[in-house]
């Protein structure tokens, strides 16, 4: 079969829908044109404890990427390697304060908001505060970690969160204000550049074809 060995060295990413850190992934990969096979891991049936899974990824999260012998997980490192070795539509600008810039935009969502709303934490707060507070705790560092981009982006912003052109700040900024707006209620009216620029991404086929209600695994 001719075709069976090219579908072999198609990259794999493993992912779940809703995951933010997929979905960051999916928009490096839209945006410098790669293929890939879509690897469907239910976070909420467990799979991502499977020990197969495991191997892949021993901290049992999504995504993980893998391309030939390269096995990559973690969204950050994964959007490092793509930039490293396939540098056309490059995700980082030339400018080093700049990309400094998009560094610590990227690390305020990967750092300090996005591993206090997973699925984890927030089963946790449902089990030993109560049922009523994920909302609440999500919103408040959601806001938290809000408050500080706004203020670092307002003096970077273009069209997008560090200029005119799509860098990395954006891939991380999209999938956490969908899920602000989507899945925590949090008024986005307060945080006026954030909003301006995700209005800008809804324009843009490479985020368009990343969101989760796009995804083959994606459920109501």
């Amino acid at each position: 079969q001719a075709g069976s060995g090219e579908e072999s060295k198609k990259m794999k990413l493993y992912s779940y829908w809703r995951s933010s850190c997929a979905f960051r992934v999916r928009i490096a990969l839209n945006l410098k044109g790669l293929e890939y096979e879509y690897k469907a891991v239910d976070l909420l049936k467990g799979e991502q404890t499977d020990p197969e899974y495991l191997k892949l990824n021993p901290l049992g999260y999504v995504p993980t990427l893998v391309d030939g012998d390269a096995v990559i997980a973690d969204s950050f490192a994964i959007i490092m390697y793509l930039e490293e070795k396939y540098p056309l539509r490059a995700l980082l600008p030339q400018d080093c304060q700049k990309r400094a810039i998009n560094y610590q935009a990227a690390n305020i969502v990967s750092a300090n908001i996005q591993p206090l709303q997973n699925l984890a934490i927030l089963k946790y707060i449902q089990e030993k505060v109560g049922p009523n507070e994920t909302t609440p705790w999500a919103q408040s560092h959601i806001t938290k970690g809000f408050e500080a981009l706004e203020k670092l982006l307002k003096d970077y912003a273009g069209k997008y969160a560090t200029g005119d052109e799509v860098y990395m700040a954006d891939l991380f900024l999209a999938p956490q204000i969908y899920a602000a707006i989507n899945r925590f209620e949090v008024d986005m009216n307060q945080f006026p550049t954030l909003l301006r620029v995700y209005e800008a991404y809804q324009e843009l086929p490479a985020f368009q074809d990343a969101m989760p209600e796009k995804q083959p695994d994606a459920s109501s």
